[in-house]
């Protein structure tokens, strides 16, 4: 029988620093792990859904929610990293969770697997600033996704991104996974999935 692979999962806002923290964290791994950020998923999609601004919201839901087509894509993405990591791969990835049902999916799906959820949280303030330097975001997004994306509020390791370089946070992530600490995140919230399914997006309420 194949051992499974790690899954090391980064959940925050966009702008929090995910994508670079994963990206000074894989080279510092010993064993290879594959890179299935929700980035690589989405340029998996046709350039018309990326470029035309209509077609955007309709994956991301002016980014506080997703329409159908973004639901479609993050279940696969959430379904590709389990099936990979039985496979025996290991994973990196980062996510936007802002939606309770991928946060339950996800539960259903890792909640057996050595699967850690690493929360990477960052002051608005800051977010807000550097998505106003990045110039590749709508302004405004990491504010409507600020209150959803914790709002689970169980993580096996937490970082501050403003408080370090994200060199120094991914190896603070790879220090706490070599530690021997066991994940827990994923079966806590699987075995309380009834206490935060009922939690809304602000987007669906609208």
């Amino acid at each position: 029988m194949t051992t499974p692979g790690t899954i090391i999962f980064l959940n925050g806002t966009t702008s929090s620093g995910k994508s670079s923290i994963l990206n000074h964290l894989q080279p510092m791994l010993a064993w290879p792990f594959l890179d299935a950020g929700i980035d690589k998923f989405i340029w998996m999609l046709p350039a018309r859904y990326l470029n035309e601004r209509e077609l955007w919201d309709t994956v991301l839901g002016h980014a506080a929610s997703a329409g159908p087509l973004g639901h479609t894509l993050f279940s696969g993405m959430h379904h590709a990293i389990a099936a990979l990591a039985r496979a025996g791969n290991h994973i990196l990835a980062d996510h936007v969770l802002v939606e309770p049902i991928w946060m339950q999916e996800c539960a259903m799906l890792f909640h057996e697997l050595p699967a850690y959820l690493i929360g990477i949280r960052c002051p608005l303030d800051v977010i807000e600033q550097r998505e106003r330097e990045r110039a590749d975001r709508t302004l405004g997004q990491a504010r409507k996704q600020y209150d959803l994306v914790h709002a689970h509020g169980i993580y096996d390791f937490e970082i501050d991104s403003s408080l370090a370089t994200p060199q120094a946070c991914a190896a603070q992530i790879r220090d706490y996974v070599l530690s021997g600490a066991q994940p827990t995140a994923f079966r806590r919230l699987y075995e309380n999935r009834t206490e935060y399914s009922g939690v809304r997006s602000q987007a669906s309420e609208s």
